[in-house]
C-alpha cells in the first residue's frame, strides 16, 4: 500500500511550493533505449511500442474517422471535451496483459474502450489488421455525446452501427456494409465488443426476415445510450435502427430528422404527427421507403453470400466508397521518445480502470513510485533564494505518482492524494494534469467536509492554465463555474457553465449546475425550465436532485432567498492548508510573465495585497498602471500589456475600472510601485 499521512500544512507545503514553479532546474534525463513513442496528431495522442510508422498510421486513422464522422453529421468542427489517449501495442503478448477478461481469458478482439471522468482511452492490438475498426462503434458514441443534443436511442445506435462498418486506407473510405457480418460473434467482457463465439444472425439476415418492428414501436423504444455497457448488437432493434439511419444519411434527411426530434422531444407530438410535419409522409409510408431502400442495397446481399464461403475474409463488399479526405500529408503528426518507466505508468493507468486488471496495475504503479530515480533533483524545490522554502526529496516516476493521486481522489482518500500530488509536482511541476487534479481535489474536499473551497483564487488560476493547455476541457469549465459561483460571481459562473454545456451537450450534471446558478441569480423561470427537463433524466441521481430542487424553488422565490444566497460566499483570501500554494502561484506567474517579456528569469519574491483599485491609467496602451490603496499605502502597479494580464473575477480588462475591491499579486519595484502578476476583481 502507498504510505499516507493526515493532511497538514507541513506536508502540503511541499506540493504548494513546487507545484507551479517552472523555474525548477532538473537534471537532464539519462539516455536510455526505449521502444516507446508518444505521437501527437491535431486531435489525438498515441502511446505505442510498435514503431514510428505504425504509430503515425494509428493517429492518421483516428483523424480520418473523425473527419468522416463530421461529414456524416454535416459538422464543420467537432468537440473533444475529454482528453483522449490511444494506447497501441505491437503484439498479442503485451495487449493481452491489459485486455479485460472474459471467463478468465482476455477478450479476443483487436481493441476496446476505457472511459474515465478525467480522460478516455482506446487500447489497440496493432498485430491485428485495422484494429481501429474494433472501436469504431464506441468512437461514434463519443462523437455523438460531445456534438449532438440528446435524442432517442434508435438514432444513436443506428448511427454507431453504420459508422462501425468503416474501412480506411490512404486512398479511400468504404462504409455502409453490415458491421455484424464480419464473423459470428457475441459481446466481450465490457459488453460492448464482439468476440468470436457461436454464430449469430447478421443485421442483413435479421432484416431479410418477414417481420420488422412497427416503426412507432422502434422510434419510441427505450434504449439507454448514456453508458458504454451495451449487450449484443445482433437484435432486430439494432438492425432496424441501422437501416433507418442508413436511409436517412443516403437520402440527406438529417435536417428533417432534427425537426422530428424537436417535435417529439420538445413539443411532445406523437410519432405520427411529427413524422408528417418533419418528413411529409405517414409512418407507414416512411417504413415502406426504408424497406425498399434496404432491398435495393445489392452489396449487402453480395457480402452476405461471400461471408458464407470457406475462404471469406473481413474485406467484404461495402455499399459506398469515396476518396479519403485526410491523407498522410494532410495532417501534422509529431513523434517523440518516452521512457520505459513512463510507458509502464501510462499502461498501468489504464489497467487500474479495468476491474479485473486493477490490482496488477496498482502493483506496477507503486513499484514505479518508490523506485530510486538517479535523474531526480533532490534539492530544494525553490531556486529563487527563498530560504524558508521547504526541501523536497522526490523519488520515483512522476506519472505513477500522478496516477495514484487521481485514484486516491476518486476514492475520497484525500490525504494520500495530497502526498502523491506533492511528489509528482516535485518531479515535474509543469505537468498540467497536476493542476487539474489539484482543482478537483479542492472541490471534492469541500464537498466531503461541507466547507468552502480552500484556495479558491488559485483554483481559478490553475483552471485557466489547464484550459490554455486543453481549451476544450469541459470538466475544467464546469469546475471553473463552481469556483466562480462560490466566489459570488453568477454571471461569470453562467459563462463558464454554458461553455461546458456547449462542449458536452449531453452531460446532465452540467445542466443541473446551470439550473443552480440560475436559482442563485433569481432567474426562476430559466431554472424551472431546466429542472423540469431533468426530472425525467435517465440518470436517477440527476432526476432525484432536479425533483427536490423544484420543490424548493417556490419558497425561495416567495421569500426572495435562494438556498445559496443566505450563505453566499465572496472571493476572499482564506486561511487554508493550501496557503503556501497561493504564495507560490504568485511566484510562478510573475516568473512566467517576466520571462515572456524580457527573456530572463525574474527572481524577485512576489507579494500579495488586498485593497481598493482607485483608478487605471491606459494612456500608454497596451501598457496600464493601476493605482491600488490599502491601509494608507498607495501602490502604482504596472503591466506591459493589459490584454495578457491574468484576471480573476472578470473576463476582460477595463481601463474604466475605479473604486473596486481587488486582490493583486505583484513583484515589488520600489516602496510604492511594482509589476503586476494577476488581478482579482470583485
Amino acid at each position: 500500500m502507498v504510505r499516507t499521512r493526515p493532511i497538514t500544512i507541513s506536508n502540503l507545503s511541499s506540493l504548494c511550493v513546487i507545484l507551479l514553479s517552472v523555474l525548477v532546474s532538473t537534471a537532464a534525463p539519462a539516455a536510455e533505449q526505449s521502444p516507446w513513442l508518444e505521437i501527437h496528431s491535431p486531435h489525438f495522442t498515441v502511446i505505442t511500442d510498435a514503431g514510428d510508422k505504425k504509430g503515425r498510421e494509428t493517429a492518421l486513422r483516428f483523424e480520418q474517422m473523425r473527419t468522416v464522422f463530421a461529414t456524416l453529421l454535416m459538422k464543420e468542427r467537432l468537440n473533444g471535451p475529454v482528453p483522449l489517449t490511444i494506447l497501441a501495442f505491437k503484439n498479442d503478448k503485451t495487449y493481452y496483459q491489459i485486455a479485460p477478461l472474459r471467463q478468465g481469458q482476455p477478450i479476443a478482439v483487436a481493441g476496446f474502450f476505457v472511459p474515465g471522468e478525467d480522460q478516455n482511452f482506446f487500447v489497440l492490438n496493432l498485430f491485428e489488421e485495422d484494429p481501429w475498426r474494433a472501436v469504431a462503434h464506441e468512437f461514434a458514441h463519443l462523437m455523438l455525446n460531445y456534438n449532438y443534443p440528446p435524442v432517442q436511442g434508435w438514432f444513436d445506435e443506428g448511427l454507431a452501427e453504420y459508422f462501425s462498418s468503416i474501412r480506411l486506407d490512404n486512398k479511400q473510405v468504404e462504409i455502409g456494409g453490415d458491421p455484424e457480418l464480419q464473423s459470428s460473434s457475441d459481446e466481450g467482457l465490457l459488453q460492448n465488443q464482439p468476440q468470436t463465439r457461436n454464430p449469430s444472425k447478421s443485421l442483413t439476415e435479421l432484416l431479410s426476415g418477414q417481420v420488422w418492428l412497427a416503426l412507432p414501436d422502434l422510434l419510441t423504444m427505450k434504449h439507454d445510450t448514456s453508458s458504454y455497457t451495451e449487450s449484443t448488437h445482433h437484435t432486430l432493434f439494432y438492425a432496424q435502427s441501422w437501416m433507418v439511419v442508413h436511409y436517412l444519411l443516403h437520402e440527406k434527411k438529417l435536417p428533417e430528422t432534427g425537426t422530428y426530434f424537436d417535435l417529439v422531444e420538445n413539443r411532445h407530438l406523437s410519432v405520427e404527427e411529427a413524422m408528417q410535419k418533419a418528413y411529409g409522409v405517414t409512418s407507414v409510408q416512411f417504413d415502406q421507403a426504408v424497406k425498399d431502400y434496404f432491398h435495393s442495397l445489392k452489396p449487402l446481399f453480395a457480402a452476405l453470400d461471400a461471408s458464407k464461403q470457406p475462404s471469406a475474409q473481413n474485406n467484404l463488399p461495402q455499399v459506398y466508397q469515396f476518396p479519403e479526405m485526410v491523407g498522410p500529408n494532410d495532417s501534422v503528426i509529431t513523434s517523440k521518445s518516452i521512457s520505459e518507466a513512463d510507458a509502464r505508468a501510462l499502461t498501468a493507468e489504464v489497467q487500474i480502470r479495468i476491474p479485473d486488471r486493477r490490482e496488477a496495475g496498482l502493483q506496477v504503479l507503486q513499484m514505479l513510485a518508490t523506485a530510486p530515480n538517479p535523474n531526480t533533483n533532490k534539492g530544494s524545490a525553490s531556486k529563487d533564494g527563498d530560504k524558508d522554502a521547504p526541501l523536497v526529496t522526490a523519488t520515483g516516476n512522476e506519472i505513477a505518482h500522478r496516477v495514484l493521486a487521481w485514484d486516491h481522489v476518486q476514492r475520497g482518500e484525500f490525504d494520500a492524494a495530497v502526498e502523491e500530488l506533492s511528489t509528482s509536482a516535485a518531479l515535474n511541476p509543469s505537468d498540467m494534469w497536476i493542476r487539474y487534479y489539484l482543482s478537483v481535489l479542492k472541490y471534492r474536499m469541500s464537498q466531503a467536509k461541507h466547507t468552502d473551497i480552500q484556495g479558491l483564487p488559485n483554483m481559478l488560476q490553475d483552471l485557466r492554465a489547464v484550459l490554455d493547455w486543453y481549451p476544450e476541457f469541459a470538466d475544467a469549465y464546469d469546475l471553473m463555474a463552481t469556483a466562480r459561483r462560490e466566489g459570488g460571481g453568477p454571471v461569470a459562473a453562467m459563462q463558464a457553465e454554458r461553455a461546458a454545456i456547449q462542449l458536452s451537450p449531453r452531460n446532465q450534471q452540467y445542466i443541473y449546475h446551470l439550473a443552480e446558478i440560475y436559482v442563485e441569480d433569481r432567474k426562476w423561470e430559466a431554472a424551472r425550465t431546466l429542472l423540469e427537463r431533468l426530472k425525467s433524466s435517465n440518470d436517477p441521481k440527476v432526476a432525484a436532485k432536479a425533483t427536490e430542487r423544484l420543490g424548493q424553488i417556490g419558497n425561495e422565490q416567495k421569500y426572495g432567498l435562494s438556498a445559496g444566497s443566505a450563505s453566499a460566499k465572496k472571493l476572499t483570501t482564506q486561511s487554508s492548508p493550501f496557503d503556501v500554494l497561493e504564495q507560490d502561484a504568485a511566484k510562478r506567474a510573475a516568473a512566467e510573465q517576466t520571462a515572456q517579456s524580457t527573456g530572463k528569469s525574474d527572481k524577485r519574491p512576489a507579494k500579495f495585497l488586498q485593497g481598493r483599485l482607485v483608478g487605471v491609467d491606459c494612456s500608454q496602451s497596451p501598457a496600464a498602471v493601476l493605482t491600488v490603496t490599502s491601509g494608507g499605502t498607495v501602490l502604482k502597479l504596472r503591466t506591459p500589456d493589459y490584454k495578457s494580464l491574468l484576471l480573476i473575477g472578470a473576463e476582460t480588462f477595463s481601463c474604466d475600472w475605479n473604486d473596486r475591491s481587488v486582490s493583486v499579486n505583484y513583484k515589488p519595484g520600489g516602496l510604492s510601485d511594482g509589476d503586476l502578476v494577476s488581478v482579482e476583481v470583485r
